[in-house]
């Protein structure tokens, strides 16, 4: 089996995610992607009880395609989520026949230098990098080849949605029509997430 993950905060997952996803699942993940919801971000601020609404807002926007997988993985191990020991437990859980591809936005990817065990890590998995930018140039992460890194940049274009410009609309009171699947929008509202 070849193991696709696509690894995130997904506060909350929308519709470019499921995208890119989407994209993925043609093009180079056809036995499937998991989806692994971080419990606590190292590289961002998150508050603890939102980890089980993440959770479960990621197995409803993908639960209309048998190949999306949700892993609750980083849910059960708590603490901070770091990358690199949940590819430690994908090898030990899945035996995958070949490294882990592993689904990053380009803004992640110029930070990938500085996650824990970043040296460690790039030897455990191909990066699939997606553009998080407008005018994106794929000159910008060539440093990172003379690192190690084995990444393709896949030629898909830039969606302008963002978790958190979704956590200001909301905030604001703006509508989330077609930025995330409808029952993430009811998921939201029912528990009335992201007023504070």
């Amino acid at each position: 089996m070849e193991l696709c993950v696509f690894q995130g905060t997904f506060n909350p997952i929308h519709n470019a995610h499921i995208d890119i996803a989407e994209y993925a699942l043609k093009h180079f993940a056809k036995d499937g992607i998991i989806f692994i919801p971080a419990y606590k971000p190292p590289h961002k601020t998150s508050v603890d009880n939102m980890s089980i609404h993440r959770l479960n807002m990621v197995k409803l926007a993908v639960g209309y395609n048998p190949k999306f997988y949700v892993s609750d993985i980083e849910y059960k191990r708590s603490g901070k989520s770091y990358t690199y020991l949940t590819i430690l437990q994908l090898y030990e859980i899945y035996k995958p026949t070949n490294k882990i591809k592993f689904i990053i936005g380009t803004d992640a990817f110029k930070q990938i230098d500085t996650w824990y065990e970043s040296d460690k890590l790039k030897d455990l998995v191909d990066f699939f990098v997606f553009p998080r930018e407008n005018n994106f140039n794929s000159d910008d992460l060539k440093p990172f080849e003379s690192k190690g890194y084995s990444f393709t940049v896949l030629p898909h274009a830039f969606n302008n949605i963002s978790s958190t410009k979704l956590r200001d609309y909301i905030k604001q009171g703006m509508s989330l029509d077609n930025l995330v699947p409808n029952k993430v929008e009811e998921y939201i509202k029912k528990y009335d997430l992201y007023k504070d």
